[in-house]
């Protein structure tokens, strides 16, 4: 099955960055998407061949962004902030063209607006990266954007 991220998440291609969710577990409280590292993505630098390792960030991002809908069973996408992140360890240089990294996120703390994940991207068995990563969904989200966020 193939999910349209687009209404899953309050972006539009080409900013939409990961490809796919492969599962989803809200009572164990985490869900995997996969992205294709190639030439048509939007971080793409053919000077390395690759996408560059801090976009690892947003991947997360991302799939914490899917996670969210499904777990608060919404039916339109809904904005979320990023507040930071602790510790963004990596082991890559880049994201590498041709390969298939899958990005885990899991919660680790959550009330109605404030959440901690547990992130990793790995490719087949190999960690490449994680972190833990904060996020803020307030109900009025889009008021923040009004205002000048």
């Amino acid at each position: 099955m193939k999910y349209d991220l687009e209404k899953i998440l309050p972006h539009n291609h080409p900013m939409i960055l990961i490809d796919d969710i492969k599962e989803i577990n809200i009572d164990e409280r985490y869900l995997i998407a996969e992205v294709v590292i190639s030439e048509d993505k939007v971080f793409f630098d053919k000077s390395i061949n690759g996408v560059p390792y801090l976009s690892g960030i947003e991947y997360m991002a991302q799939t914490i962004g899917c996670y969210a809908f499904y777990r608060a069973q919404r039916t339109e996408p809904k904005l979320g902030f990023l507040l930071g992140t602790r510790s963004y360890k990596n082991n890559i240089e880049k994201f590498e063209n041709g390969k298939t990294y899958s990005i885990k996120v899991s919660e680790i703390y959550g009330d109605s607006e404030l959440v901690s994940f547990d992130c990793l991207i790995y490719n087949e068995c190999e960690e490449c990266a994680r972190a833990v990563i904060n996020a803020y969904q307030p109900e009025n989200a889009e008021e923040y954007l009004k205002n000048g966020f």
